[in-house]
């Protein structure tokens, strides 16, 4: 499907807890290479007219802040994990500069965890300030925000369905440990995946480094780029060095254009 040029930034790459993981005196977590510091996993989508966010963490402020976010058209949800939506309700500012609802994208599964999420949001008289949210459900179904047109591609997080999402030859999966072959399909042909990859051991619910190498491969991705990383994997430059040529751990503020 035919789209805009568009730049994707990543706002954080780190797993739930981050890195460093607060008490933590391993390696990465001391290490003073700035790739080894990660916020919780969420991208930025930009084109010329339209910006929108995959996931708000519990670090969407900070994120937010430090890319100088001024406007926001949309927020995508992929799952209502804590640490995929617990920034909903920092999104406040852009309802109050910006003069309207947030509009938050999201599958059944996500909305409802919205809403148990920030529940004073929708009760039937809701107090000045609480945030101003616009809820819509997507599906299989492609949808359209502004100039984007973004196809939904479920992904299985142990038993817990998760979305991903491919803009044009983008394709953006995380929180995933099994992909069923209709899905993949809907993956073909990208030019560059992301994909989760927490560490090296086996985990009941997200791709280990190996399972992400080999589902990369399988798919002949000529580019992909790992996210949703443990301070268990190792440090940045030790970890990119045991990697194929075409993949690569993605990092916060790394930016990739289309």
């Amino acid at each position: 499907m035919p789209q805009p040029a568009f730049t994707v930034t990543f706002l954080g790459t780190g797993t739930s807890g981050g890195i460093p993981l607060v008490g933590c005196n391993c390696y990465v977590c001391q290490s003073d290479d700035v790739k080894d510091k990660r916020l919780r996993s969420s991208i930025m989508i930009e084109t010329a007219t339209t910006r929108i966010v995959v996931d708000a963490t519990p670090d969407f402020r900070q994120q937010m802040l430090l890319y100088g976010v001024k406007k926001l058209d949309a927020l995508v949800l992929t799952h209502p994990h804590k640490d995929h939506i617990g920034g909903i309700d920092d999104t406040r500012p852009f309802q109050y500069f910006q003069q309207a609802p947030t509009q938050v994208y999201g599958s059944a599964y996500s909305i409802e965890g919205i809403k148990r999420e920030i529940p004073y949001a929708f009760t039937a008289n809701p107090y000045p300030g609480v945030p101003q949210i616009e809820l819509h459900t997507i599906d299989q179904d492609p949808f359209q925000i502004g100039d984007l047109t973004i196809q939904p591609i479920w992904v299985w997080h142990h038993k817990m369905p998760v979305q991903g999402f491919r803009i044009g030859a983008f394709t953006y999966i995380t929180d995933a440990n099994r992909i069923d072959p209709d899905q993949l399909k809907k993956i073909e042909g990208s030019h560059t995946l992301v994909l989760n990859a927490l560490r090296k051991q086996a985990h009941i619910s997200h791709f280990t480094l190996q399972q992400a190498i080999n589902l990369s491969q399988s798919l002949k991705m000529p580019q992909t780029y790992f996210t949703h990383i443990s301070h268990q994997l190792g440090t940045h430059s030790e970890i990119n060095a045991e990697l194929p040529h075409h993949i690569a751990l993605a990092y916060d503020g790394l930016q990739l254009h289309f």
